[in-house]
């Protein structure tokens, strides 16, 4: 069904006051995408007339997000209630429409063909307005549908102002509605800011319709999960729990193997193909694409990588806006940064970094690497602990490497330099010239060999660790009193 008689309108003017945020809420995420980019999108297939965004609290942010999924925005400053959205959106709205479908901004779980679903069932019974409800096991916090009969409606019951008898209904409002547009104006001219928070409810509109003996329906949501709001943090996690599920069961569903699902985290726009293999804690972001036969392992995270057919991410690589061509290896521990590119059967191992380079087909470098800014040829192997150093602090610098090459180990490569096709770099070697195809390369110091060096260095250590003995020391002897200078010394009387 083409709804080209009708217009889609999106309130997204709140603060989210629940969340206890900074941000509003419909920017907040679920599922990989902002809340109100999962409106726009549910709306999209039903190829309305037009999508308007009623905006307000950071109108600006919320129109980045939604314009270039080409809906329009409108202001509605102040932000006085769902009834006054409608009412400032009505210029935007125009002529030429008979119906308009309104949603909130943050329902992220209603699905295009319940909105369909919707839309049909309105204009079938050439009804004013029809509600979408669900029946949920605990509706506390949501307004109610008070039925007259079994298929049509006598008002919608905020949660604030129920009676005792109304309570125990657990049919709720989703706030989703279908309205034709001559029985809305007239509703909406006549609403009354009658209630605590001063502002025009679209539900007052609802019970004035019905009031008038106007036929307003509600039509039950197959899954109750659809309606589900995100008011606080808990309900936005689990409406993020409820599209991660749904996201992994369609890749399961057309081939995928994805080893104990709940521990695997996949945004909506990622694209798998059969007989992929997808381990435990496993995250894949933004606009990932991976071929058939496929293995990711555990711990690996992926965001808007490509990866051809057959290729094998060993555990906890981490790669971001890269490109693995078909039989490509990386891991593991492994980490891709952007504008990493790949080739056929090239393989990266051990906690090896690459940035913004190309590596050959069938090209290797196994362990403990940094190629940045690099363009290595085919079948090249690149030792451990290679380096290219591709920045002086102020530029950034390319390294090219030709096919065939061989990089000893340990080796520093000082870009801009260029190693040509089947030339070799002795390892430990600091290369800052240009090494010809087929030469051998050497930058290091030369080594000298100094016979019994190592023999009398041991000597002169453990004679220095050695003890050395001491002689005991004597008891001095007393010291006689020193005679005065005016004591005299007498001679010996001689006998006679």
């Amino acid at each position: 069904m083409v709804a080209s008689d009708s217009v889609v309108v999106i309130l997204a003017a709140g603060q989210g006051t629940r969340l206890k945020s900074s941000l509003a809420k419909v920017l907040h995420r679920a599922g990989g995408r902002t809340l109100v980019e999962h409106a726009v999108l549910a709306c999209q297939p039903l190829r309305a007339k037009k999508t308007i965004v009623v905006v307000g609290h950071q109108a600006e942010q919320v129109a980045a997000v939604v314009e270039p999924l080409g809906a329009e925005t409108v202001l509605q400053k102040p932000q006085r209630g769902t009834g006054h959205a409608l009412a400032v959106a009505r210029r935007a709205i125009g002529g030429g429409a008979k119906f308009v479908l309104v949603l909130p901004g943050d329902a992220p779980l209603v699905r295009a063909e319940t909105l369909r679903a919707l839309l049909e069932t309105h204009r079938a019974a050439n009804a004013a307005a029809t509600i979408l409800s669900a029946v949920v096991e605990n509706p506390a916090g949501y307004g109610r549908i008070v039925r007259r009969s079994a298929t049509t409606v006598a008002a919608v019951v905020e949660d604030s102002q129920l009676t005792d008898e109304q309570r125990v209904i657990n049919e709720i409002n989703s706030s989703i509605y279908c309205f034709t547009l001559e029985s809305l104006w007239p509703a909406l001219a006549q609403l009354k800011p009658n209630n605590v928070h001063r502002e025009l409810y679209l539900t007052d509109g609802i019970a004035f319709l019905a009031a008038k003996g106007q036929t307003v329906l509600a039509q039950l949501a197959a899954d109750a999960q659809e309606v589900l709001g995100c008011n606080t943090r808990a309900e936005l996690a689990a409406c993020d729990r409820a599209l991660r599920e749904r996201k992994r069961a369609a890749l399961m569903d057309a081939g995928v193997t994805i080893e104990l699902p709940d521990t695997v985290l996949i945004d909506p726009d990622v694209q798998i193909g059969q007989d992929t293999v997808i381990e435990p804690c496993v995250q894949l972001l933004g606009n990932t694409r991976i071929g058939a036969r496929c293995t990711v392992r555990t711990g690996s995270v992926l965001a808007d990588v490509t990866l051809g057919d057959s290729v094998t991410v060993e555990p906890h690589c981490v790669a971001a806006s890269s490109r693995l061509d078909d039989h490509a290896v990386i891991g593991p521990f492994t980490r891709l940064r952007p504008g990493t590119h790949l080739k056929r059967e090239a393989h990266l191992g051990n906690f090896v970094e690459a940035k913004k380079s190309v590596i050959g087909e069938g090209t290797k470098a196994m362990h403990l690497s940094y190629l940045g800014d690099a363009r290595i040829g085919s079948k090249a192997n690149i030792g451990a602990g290679t380096i290219t150093c591709n920045y002086d602090g102020f530029h950034k610098y390319p390294t090219t490497i030709g096919s065939r090459a061989f990089v000893g180990s340990d080796s520093t490569l000082v870009s801009p330099v260029r190693i040509g096709d089947g030339a070799y770099v002795a390892a430990g070697s600091t290369i800052t010239d240009n090494v010809p195809a087929g030469a051998l390369g050497i930058g290091r110091g030369r080594q000298v060999n100094k016979p019994g060096w190592a023999a009398a260095k041991r000597r002169a250590m453990a004679a220095a660790e050695k003890p050395q003995k001491t002689r005991p020391r004597r008891k001095p002897k007393p010291r006689r009193p020193a005679r005065r200078a005016s004591q005299k010394i007498r001679s010996p009387k001689r006998r006679r």
